[in-house]
């Protein structure tokens, strides 16, 4: 919705800035998006309003409710700033908003500050979740990981239990915005630990998804390779901090990825595969958003696993097929394959390959 944000976090994919730039999609705009979406028909798409910080606009209940009257289900990405109040909550969910997502970088407020460059903001943070909470909100919580806070991912946990949040959502680091200079990525190995480590703590009873993260689909279907430092640290702590298990472990598995099932339109109305995926796709002040993603060659042949390199040989290359933005940062190529993937395809092993 915009870029304006009264935040200035190390990792923005969007660069926000405290004002709001001229070109943004108003308010009459936005509903016709709308309009237009709700013609992909059943079932329906659901709408998350992101920005920047969706909250510095004005007219966010209004088109909250007008995706409400369509059909739309709609959910909202606000930043923890003094804008996000439990009477704004209340506002936007008689608007008919359904759930709020809210990042927490790290267990200990000395990381999630760090990254959010903003004293006090962990307790802020954790005061806005209890205030989403009480206005009837569904809060699920965000979590960047990088090196710097990947062993505080079981703490981030016990965070939400405690605040009585079950759904959790990790990015998984992608050099875009700035995140391009001044946080480090884990390892490929690092990876799958993490990832693994994600599929086996579903059975503390989180529905647990990842974003730039689409190896879990991978893993939860049987391919994940040998558990390493990383995966044992994390289950220790885990144990230490939830107790025992108390569900079957079962990831929700689907496989949207960018550009299939998912597609993000920008503040001035640009269509892009992903918010990390910086590859313009059209723009929906002049062509419908249905048009563009059913008919752009590049969504298309994304829909279609047309990868290069391991992730176009891969059997899970439907279920997985990789980040496709990390593909773009790293190599330049929005179809190449995932560097952050270690597993190498049962259809290369024998060429000079093993895992």
């Amino acid at each position: 919705m915009t870029r304006a944000c009264g935040l200035a976090c190390r990792h923005c994919r969007a660069s926000a800035m405290t004002q709001r730039l001229p070109g943004e999609l108003g308010t009459r705009e936005g509903r016709a998006l709308l309009e237009d979406i709700a013609g992909f028909g059943d079932p329906r798409p659901m709408v998350v309003f992101t920005g920047g910080d969706p909250l510095m606009r004005e007219d966010l209940e209004e088109l909250v409710s007008a995706a409400r009257d369509l059909g739309l289900r709609a959910s909202a990405a606000p930043a923890v700033t003094p804008l996000f109040t439990e009477e704004r909550m209340r506002s936007l969910a008689r608007a008919g908003l359904s759930g709020v997502s809210i990042s927490l970088d790290g267990a200990r407020p000395e990381t999630h500050e760090w990254v959010r460059r903003s004293p006090g903001h962990f307790r802020a943070t954790l005061e806005a979740a209890r205030a989403a909470s009480s206005a009837g909100l569904k809060v699920q919580l965000n979590s960047l990981v990088f090196r710097g806070n990947v062993e505080e991912v079981p703490g981030v946990m016990a965070v939400a239990r405690s605040l009585g949040i079950d759904t959790l959502e990790f990015f998984y680091l992608v050099r875009v915005g700035r995140a391009a200079e001044g946080m480090e990525e884990l390892t490929p190995a690092e990876y799958e630990d993490l990832s693994a480590f994600l599929v086996d703590a579903t059975s503390y009873c989180f529905t647990i998804r990842t974003v730039e993260g689409p190896f879990v689909r991978r893993i939860a279907a049987g391919g994940g390779l040998r558990r390493g430092s990383l995966y044992n640290l994390l289950s220790r702590r885990a144990a230490e901090l939830l107790g025992e298990p108390g569900c079957t472990r079962s990831l929700r598995v689907t496989n949207t990825r960018d550009g299939k099932g998912i597609i993000f339109v920008a503040y001035n109305g640009d269509v892009y595969p992903s918010g990390f995926l910086p590859l313009p796709l059209g723009n929906v002040r002049r062509t419908s958003i249905v048009r563009i993603y059913r008919e752009n060659p590049l969504l298309r042949s994304i829909r279609a696993a047309e990868f290069g390199g391991r992730c176009g040989a891969c059997e899970y290359r439907d279920a997985c097929g990789g980040s496709r933005s990390r593909a773009f940062a790293s190599l330049g190529d929005p179809l190449g394959e995932d560097p952050a993937c270690p597993y190498v395809p049962r259809s290369l092993l024998g060429r000079g390959t093993a895992n």
